[in-house]
């Protein structure tokens, strides 16, 4: 019998019409820093509902370029989740920050809102809630106590392009929300990233900062008929090319059929699994509209060694299952710093359960239900 091709837990979907823009740039006078940068800012904006977006060239670019905007230095604290991708964290560090973990809420594994106000001191800055597999965060809650608290909010959209949290989309809540364009996520430009806000000031602020902290771009200059330019910050080459924020824009106008595919998927999910006692299917609070960027299960029981068993029985059989997240404070560059296990029950707990399922809109129904026999016949 023929093996069956692997299905990995997630992947782009990129079709001729994406083919195409990026041969036009290629064909262009402009390679970066040109008009389909403009282009892709104007159109993300408009999509997530901010006066203003900053394109840089990933993820953890964006939050780094977030924190800076939002004034985070050196001693002051970030409160956020030990379940995301280290990226959340290691970007206060770049700036001398210090993160500081609260644990999550049971049905969303999002920050908890309750365990917030107990972690602010006097050296907080910023909250920085993560929108966990794509369900938006409480920022309702957040939001409020950062206000009463004079803090930042600077919201990891990452997973949530296209969610929307009491009818408002990701990006037109929070001072600062950013998001990801790598390959697995809601659109793809090969590596690219963004940050939207509200504030004009702090929109200069970022747009100095990704170019290495000078005032002008070359553009401007030659605008103008100068050569004269000034560094005002230590800024960084965070720039996003032309040629990925073609890709960004082509794949932006796919955006809502990426994302009804993906409910789908999910839903299917929710169906198979809903009599399966062995399996938890994640939760979906009625305010928001889930984005699911990941469809992360939970094991029954305490399930580490069991999780381990299941796990490589799914990889064997060609389902590219996949775990979010490593506690970020587990790793040994944290532990390092001085951060313990055991501080978290929520969030460690769901680590030592959680297995992410194939999430992706290339896939096939067949394929939907090749997932949906094995973890079926893998936890049983």
């Amino acid at each position: 019998m023929r093996e069956k091709k692997p299905i990995p837990y997630g992947r782009q979907w990129l079709d001729e019409d994406d083919v195409a823009v990026v041969v036009e740039v290629l064909h262009s006078d402009w390679l970066t820093t040109g008009p389909a940068v403009d282009a892709f800012e104007r159109a993300l904006a408009d999509r997530v509902g901010a006066k203003h977006v900053v394109a840089v060239n990933s993820g953890t670019a964006a939050l780094h370029t977030a924190y800076f905007a939002a004034g985070l230095t050196a001693g002051d604290e970030v409160i956020t989740t030990p379940l995301t991708f280290a990226a959340t964290a290691n970007a206060a560090l770049y700036l001398g920050g210090k993160p500081v973990f609260v644990d999550v809420c049971p049905d969303t594994l999002n920050l908890a809102p309750k365990l917030i106000e107990g972690a602010i001191t006097e050296g907080t800055r910023v909250l920085a809630p993560v929108d966990y597999a794509g369900h938006p965060a409480d920022l309702d809650q957040i939001m409020a106590i950062a206000r009463t608290s004079g803090l930042k909010v600077v919201e990891d959209g990452s997973h949530a392009l296209g969610a929307t949290h009491r009818g408002r989309p990701t990006g037109s809540i929070a001072d600062f929300t950013t998001f990801s364009f790598h390959p697995v996520k809601h659109i793809a430009t090969g590596e690219g990233g963004a940050v939207a806000t509200d504030s004009v000031e702090a929109a200069e602020r970022m747009r100095f900062f990704r170019n290495h902290g000078i005032t002008s771009t070359f553009r401007d200059r030659e605008r103008m008929g100068g050569w004269f330019y000034e560094m005002e910050h230590l800024g960084f080459n965070y720039r996003m090319s032309d040629i990925n924020c073609a890709l960004g824009l082509s794949q932006l106008r796919k955006l809502d059929s990426f994302l009804t595919r993906r409910r789908e998927i999910a839903q299917r999910y929710d169906e198979a699994f809903a009599e399966v006692e062995e399996v938890e299917t994640p939760a979906r609070r009625p305010e928001v509209e889930h984005a699911y960027h990941l469809y992360p299960i939970r094991l029954a029981g305490s399930a580490t060694d069991r999780r381990k068993g299941v796990f490589e029985r799914l990889r064997a059989a060609g389902i590219g299952v996949n775990v979010h997240y490593i506690p970020v404070p587990w790793h040994p560059y944290y532990q390092r710093m001085g951060y313990r296990r055991g501080q978290w029950p929520v969030a460690e707990d769901a680590y030592e359960r959680l297995l992410s399922l194939p999430m992706f809109p290339a896939m096939t129904g067949e394929e939907v239900s090749r997932v949906i026999r094995e973890v079926r016949e893998a936890v049983r």
